[in-house]
């Protein structure tokens, strides 16, 4: 169980290493919610080189063209950047030692709602954009490096003993 637990600590502290991400988009956000941000764990630039490699992967994927590419990677920039600091404030939340669970639970459930609405309002701008077919290799693209990700932490944390 605790290897599970600390697969999801590495997969969502990983999702959430953006420095830029978590620098521009969190700030605000932290700062509506009144909390202290975490300092920044990301020193070796891990953070820069799981984008880099979540970038290729996707743009592969999506096969885009350059006109595609050109409107496409900015707008899925602040995509990113808005689900990384939600991604933060339910990271927070549910290590958080709150004595009334039910708002905890609120919280997550908040939390959630907004990643689903930030994927909703992103999916109408990516249509502007792509086509429907390549809308939907996005978000099966992104699950696919996600499940790709954990695979991989998976097979260095057994090959480690851990």
């Amino acid at each position: 169980m605790s290897k599970l637990i600390r697969l999801i600590f590495i997969f969502l502290f990983i999702i959430a290493a953006g420095r830029e991400s978590y620098a521009q988009v969190s700030n605000s956000l932290v700062q509506r919610q009144r909390i202290t941000p975490a300092p920044s764990r990301d020193k070796k630039g891990v953070g820069k080189r799981l984008e880099a490699a979540r970038d290729r992967f996707i743009g592969k994927q999506l096969d885009l063209t350059d006109e595609e590419s050109a409107k496409f990677w900015p707008i899925y920039r602040q995509y990113q950047q808005e689900l990384t600091a939600v991604n933060i404030l339910k990271r927070l939340n549910n290590s958080s030692a709150a004595t009334n669970g039910t708002e905890q639970i609120d919280k997550e459930i908040y939390y959630e709602s907004q990643q689903v609405g930030i994927r909703k309002r992103y999916r109408d701008a990516f249509s502007k954009i792509l086509p429907p077919e390549k809308v939907s290799k996005l978000y099966k693209s992104e699950q696919e490096f996600r499940d790709e990700l954990i695979k991989q932490l998976s097979e260095r944390s057994e090959r480690a003993g851990n």
